[in-house]
């Protein structure tokens, strides 16, 4: 069996997506070894030798090349790659995502053409569908699951909470952003809102499989990029769940059947309409998940991975 270095970093999105595509490493008969940025010394991982070293934005490129190692590099990135959010140090790696044995994936397909770097290749998130599946009836009518931000992140859950209340509403973040949240409401109403709705912090893929199990409604905002959909998108599409989204271009993924919403109003008026016309509800959330296992889950698209890394090693050596 062979062994690859999966590098799981600081940051709680990227821990989440890299969880998938260690899973996806396993299911295709590979031997993942966990190098946890958080906990562990790098230096304790060079003695070994790999098959692939992996790993999100640019932590499996400077891992790379800070310890001159010889193996083929898969980075994924899920934030803009030419900026800070994919890490402080990005303008001293991004040059080397250039170079024939490091294969960058980036989950944004407007992002993805501009680069105009053949090494960076289009490719949406994805999921282990072993893990994000329908496995329990839902209690929770409304969910949000992420930090609130902005403005419009924070007014559209409290205008939903004051115009929607015949309905159970749940919000999961760190602690710090809730109270970041808290301090930036205006009345003791909206204070009681955000503590009421509150319920705590999802870090791992089969606690926020079951969250999302729990809940009929997921409404999603992207935060980055220019067409893409984020990985909420999929962890909940794979659970059969339905997702009201912000207008992205990348519905087309889903044949362009989710519903979008455009402010408040709105998607308090589709999160009703849904409630209401299981039916509907029930053949958009069919469909995608269909979507998903045969297009997004973890197994295919490390597959496409290591086939796209192999093809181009192959070539490059001749």
């Amino acid at each position: 069996m062979k062994n690859v270095l999966v590098i799981l970093p600081k940051s709680i999105g990227g821990r989440l997506t890299v969880s998938s595509i260690k899973d996806g490493f396993e299911l295709n008969g590979y031997n993942v070894i966990l190098l946890d940025e958080l906990k562990d010394n790098p230096k304790n991982f060079l003695d070994c030798k790999y098959e692939f070293i992996i790993g999100y934005d640019f932590s499996p490129v400077k891992f790379k090349i800070d310890n001159a190692r010889s193996e083929k590099t898969i980075a994924y990135f899920s934030d803009v790659i030419y900026s800070p959010a994919s890490e402080s140090y990005y303008k001293e790696y991004y040059k080397y995502l250039k170079n024939p044995d490091i294969y960058t994936f980036y989950w944004d397909r407007e992002l993805a053409k501009k680069e105009n770097n053949p090494q960076i290749q289009y490719m949406p998130h994805f999921v282990n569908c072993k893990i994000y599946k329908d496995f329990k009836p839902a209690a929770v009518d409304v969910s949000f699951m992420g930090r609130f931000d902005t403005d419009l992140r924070l007014n559209t859950w409290l205008e939903l909470n004051k115009k929607l209340p015949e309905y159970k509403f749940k919000w999961y973040a760190i602690k710090r952003h809730y109270d970041d949240a808290f301090s930036r409401c205006k009345t003791q109403e909206e204070k009681n809102i955000i503590k009421n709705t509150y319920s705590g912090f999802i870090d791992n893929e089969k606690d926020m499989a079951d969250k999302i199990n729990d809940t009929k409604i997921v409404y999603n905002i992207n935060a980055q990029g220019e067409s893409s959909l984020n990985y909420r998108t999929f962890q909940v599409l794979a659970c059969k769940r339905l997702i009201i989204s912000d207008n992205r271009k990348e519905l087309d993924l889903f044949d362009n059947i989710l519903p979008i919403w455009q402010n408040a109003d709105d998607l308090a008026e589709k999160i009703k309409y849904y409630l209401k016309n299981p039916d509907e509800y029930l053949n958009i959330v069919s469909k995608c998940q269909k979507i998903i296992i045969e297009r997004n889950n973890s197994k295919n698209a490390v597959a496409k991975i290591i086939n796209i890394a192999d093809k181009r090693q192959t070539i490059a050596s001749r």
